[in-house]
């Protein structure tokens, strides 16, 4: 299938919007990437357009999105890239949206921890068996010979 697959670099212009919904969990933010130029006349970094995109992310990528993202950091969203027109009372919109497939956040602006996504954990045992002496003589168990000295029973070795 062709796709429009996207690499955008910008920082997190909303709060991402975490839901419940009946295929799973979802989540959106606004993503404002802005193009930066070199001003030979300014001699200086200039801010050029700016454009905004909103994210989509589902399932584990829409949990842990709104669990590491905030308004301000600078991240790198790759996905596939959904143009969509609309018209409303009378006026004619236009969106951009990415179908994220990988969020992160951009390493060049500073560090991050990574951490792994909680699991459910695994019910342990109330109590802790010991291990079973699994080591037999050749006439039986320990156990076994104790017993049948203490009722008197006669054993009889072959060799």
């Amino acid at each position: 299938m062709n796709e429009t697959m996207v690499c955008a670099v910008g920082r997190v212009a909303t709060q991402p919007v975490y839901r419940e919904v009946a295929s799973g969990p979802s989540a959106r933010f606004r993503l404002a990437v802005t193009a930066r130029y070199w001003d030979r006349e300014k001699n200086t970094w200039t801010d050029g357009h700016t454009n905004f995109f909103t994210v989509w992310a589902n399932r584990q990528l829409a949990t842990n999105t709104a669990a590491s993202l905030t308004v301000g950091e600078p991240v790198i969203v790759q996905g596939r890239l959904k143009v969509r027109t609309d018209v409303r009372e009378g006026q004619s919109w236009t969106s951009a949206d990415i179908d994220a497939v990988a969020i992160g956040h951009d390493l060049a602006w500073g560090t991050a921890a990574f951490r792994r996504a909680g699991r459910p954990e695994v019910a342990a045992p109330s109590q802790a068996q010991p291990e079973p002496n699994w080591e037999t003589t050749p006439e039986g168990s320990e156990e076994e010979a104790a017993a049948r000295a203490q009722s008197g029973a006669a054993t009889a070795v072959l060799t």
